[in-house]
């Protein structure tokens, strides 16, 4: 028998999953080019979703259903609403861009983007390792659909018979993992799994070897070295719409599985894992930051860019727990890390955001040459791009430069000459990572327009459509000159994640 708790815990994955029905049902009647009705209705719903999950996270409640598999808390919650919002900033963007590709002969973009975002909500809210299994395979398959949805284009094709093979790859080795956690602490449940490491009645071979395939299930889906072979393939063969739709939301959902598995399930193992979090976040940095210096595809140095900013992500995360202590080192190494995936996805909606609106039919807009003279054709796209930019290369006063202080702190925090030399190794990449985002800013602001075709044409999209993107590059400026509130809602919902 369910019990009430259990409805208020997924009653929004309930209406995401009834209106992703409706709206794929509802479809068959739209007959409008860019499926109006579908979108509207679909915007509706994520907004709807959004505003509950808001409420829902400001309440400050964590709540158990379905038999302890699933959780509702604030960190959860949270991080489902800026899925939701980016998944909606996604739609808004990509829709005109779809819809010249011919990716909008049915409302399978609006249904398949609300069954990813139903995946990434069973990830973000799984307490068991078959519901946090279920949601990934849920937002994976949807997301190879999603790649291969522009069906006439051998490049989309290629990229994704690459995520599909790649993925199936890091799902099994997921998996794995997790099916030896299940062997050697006897539990799918994860925090019963925490009470077995903490008491030590467990095989720790066993539970050693499934730590490793785990991790190693989880960078991949993170998109940090050496796992990140898929990332520049498919971000540049993908549709740029679905590159966004895939290189956005699910990074938070990628997040929040890392914290549900490893700190909440395995914080008595720290040791194993922040080791391998933090060789992975080295080679992320390396590999990312020099790889994406020899780019000329926008899509494909920003996908090495992913990579490097991961590595970030990481360095938070491998700094929660020193010499055996998390008390006064987990609280702020974790909400350093969910500020600085809250940011990225942030900064990441506003550049892709820039590249679908100066996309049009026959011309997508993604070498760094197609941005030549770009001030002098559209000064505000211009200007939201080096905004991004800007952020990404954690220049002041940029949210990006706020979110890579944070985890620096963090890391420094702990005192170690170790994490000393990996900062300040973070801070000489970062410094080669300024060299290709401040490349692109010169295209833009200094070099000479094409003569003549696409590239030449000053960009033009809806009102609204500009409007939003406007505001998504103001945030990615006000919240790095204003930070503070964001950070003390990452802070509680990490605090109380903790304290559950």
């Amino acid at each position: 028998m369910i019990d009430a708790f259990s409805w208020i815990a997924v009653f929004p994955e309930l209406v995401l999953l009834v209106m992703a029905c409706a709206i794929t049902l509802l479809d068959l009647l739209v007959k409008s080019r860019l499926r109006t009705g579908s979108f509207v209705l679909t915007l509706i719903t994520l907004a709807a979703v959004a505003i509950v999950q808001a409420l829902y996270a400001d309440t400050g409640a964590t709540v158990y259903g379905l038999s302890d598999m699933v959780v509702s808390d604030p960190l959860g919650n949270w991080l489902k609403c800026f899925a939701t919002i980016a998944v909606m900033l996604t739609l808004i963007y990509g829709r005109a861009y779809a819809g010249d590709r011919d990716m909008l002969r049915g409302g399978e973009l609006f249904s398949l983007s609300l069954f990813a975002l139903l995946g990434m909500f069973i990830m973000i809210g799984g307490n068991n390792f078959l519901m946090i299994y279920l949601g990934l395979e849920l937002l994976t398959l949807s997301s190879y659909a999603l790649v291969a949805l522009r069906r006439d284009h051998a490049q989309s094709t290629e990229a994704a018979m690459k995520y599909f093979v790649l993925g199936s790859l890091a799902s099994g080795l997921l998996l794995y993992g997790l099916s030896m956690m299940y062997g050697a602490t006897g539990t799918l449940n994860v925090n019963e799994v925490l009470n077995v490491t903490n008491s030590g009645l467990m095989n720790p071979q066993v539970l050693t070897f499934g730590i490793v395939f785990v991790v190693a299930g989880l960078a991949f889906k993170l998109g940090v070295a050496p796992f990140h072979m898929w990332i520049p393939d498919v971000y540049q063969g993908a549709p740029t719409a679905i590159t966004l739709m895939i290189g956005a939301a699910p990074k938070l959902a990628a997040f929040a599985i890392v914290i549900r598995l490893l700190v909440e399930g395995m914080l008595p193992l720290w040791f194993d894992w922040q080791q391998m979090l933090m060789i992975l976040a080295v080679a992320s940095l390396l590999v990312g930051n020099l790889a994406a210096i020899a780019q000329t595809n926008l899509k494909r140095m920003l996908a090495f860019s992913t990579i490097a900013q991961m590595g970030f992500v990481l360095l938070g995360l491998m700094s929660g727990v020193v010499q055996g202590y998390y008390e006064g080192f987990a609280d702020n190494a974790y909400s350093s890390a969910m500020f600085y995936m809250v940011s990225y996805v942030l900064t990441t909606l506003a550049a892709f955001g820039v590249i679908l609106l100066l996309a049009r039919e026959g011309f997508e807009s993604e070498e760094i040459s197609d941005l030549a003279g770009l001030n002098q054709r559209s000064p505000l796209y211009a200007a939201v791009m080096a905004i991004c930019l800007f952020s990404l290369a954690g220049i002041p006063p940029m949210v990006g430069f706020y979110a890579k202080l944070s985890v620096l702190q963090a890391l420094i925090a702990s005192g170690s000459l170790l994490s000393l030399g990996l900062a300040i190794f973070a801070v000489l990449m970062s410094l080669i990572g300024a060299f290709y985002y401040l490349r692109v800013v010169k295209v833009m602001y200094f070099d000479a327009p094409a003569a003549q075709g696409p590239a030449s044409e000053p960009a033009r999209a809806p009102w609204g459509t500009r409007a939003v993107l406007t505001l998504n590059g103001l945030l990615v400026l006000v919240l790095g000159i204003l930070p503070g509130g964001l950070m003390i809602l990452c802070a509680r919902a990490v605090v109380q994640m903790l304290r559950s």
